[in-house]
């Protein structure tokens, strides 16, 4: 309320036209909320892309990994070039808690190193009854799926789908995998 209220003083009195903030947050704040009342609707909003190959392999670098651009294909193929899902990796691989191919195998899993993001996910889905079936839609077929409008914002806010369109498809495979072992019993 108190960002929204400096907003709206900007408009009127001089003094106020002179602050500038930058507020950084996650769009997953969205799904619990009325997002025609968020105070998050104001300003620009800035989107992460995703690491392109040749990002994720000079960041592999910068950890100290070595090889070529095409030993780290299987990881882009699992995340997508998702930059905390990436980072992460590289973390547990040059830290050499484990082997590549062990580390791609175990992802999709409760033992894996992603497992405490995939359960964050899992809770907040099952906590909207609607955005869990919608997103076992998406994991569980290999093409893209149109969804209600709502529904694909905040699962897309969420950082687990991909819009193309007016359809959606899971962001990475970590996701589809996770997602429809996970959600099939729900």
């Amino acid at each position: 309320a108190l960002l929204r209220a400096w907003h709206e003083q900007a408009k009127s009195r001089d003094i106020w036209k002179k602050l500038r903030l930058v507020v950084v947050h996650s769009t997953e704040v969205y799904v619990p909320m009325d997002i025609n009342q968020s105070p998050f609707n104001v300003g620009l909003p800035i989107e992460l892309h995703p690491f392109t190959e040749e990002q994720v392999y000079s960041l592999a670098r910068l950890h100290g990994l070595r090889g070529e651009i095409e030993d780290f294909a299987p990881l882009m193929a699992m995340v997508g070039g998702h930059p905390y899902l990436v980072r992460l990796a590289l973390y547990h691989l040059a830290r050499q808690d484990i082997a590549l191919e062990e580390f791609l195998q175990t992802a999709p899993t409760e033992a894996g190193f992603y497992s405490d993001h995939l359960r964050r996910h899992l809770w907040n889905l099952q906590q909207n009854p609607e955005l869990a079936a919608a997103m076992w839609q998406v994991a569980s077929t290999n093409k893209a799926v149109r969804l209600e409008s709502e529904i694909a914002f905040k699962l897309h806010s969420m950082g687990l789908v991909h819009l193309q369109g007016n359809e959606v498809t899971p962001r990475c495979n970590l996701y589809q995998q996770y997602f429809r072992d996970r959600l099939a019993s729900e």
